[in-house]
């Protein structure tokens, strides 16, 4: 399944890469396993994703928690937790 990935924030800068267009593993199936993913794909994703927790995610554009489900999602936006002052 072909997802596109967007990143924001610390998370794009980490990453060096605003986003990108991933073939996903079949044993992909939620948000929390996509940036498990992530994290052990290569060292710029472990580093990125290596506190987990912190991560927000949006499917579609819908705000979700790591066990939403990514089939038939077009887009992941990955984030930091928003702040505001």
């Amino acid at each position: 399944m072909a997802l596109n990935i967007a990143y924001f924030a610390w998370v794009r800068e980490r990453m060096g890469i605003p986003g990108e267009t991933v073939e996903l593993p079949a044993s992909v199936t939620d948000v929390g396993a996509l940036v498990a993913w992530l994290a052990a794909r290569d060292e710029r994703g472990g580093r990125t994703f290596a506190e987990a927790h912190r991560i927000r995610a949006a499917v579609d554009g819908v705000m979700t928690r790591p066990g939403a489900p990514l089939a038939g999602a077009r887009e992941v936006a990955l984030f930091p937790p928003v702040t505001g002052g």
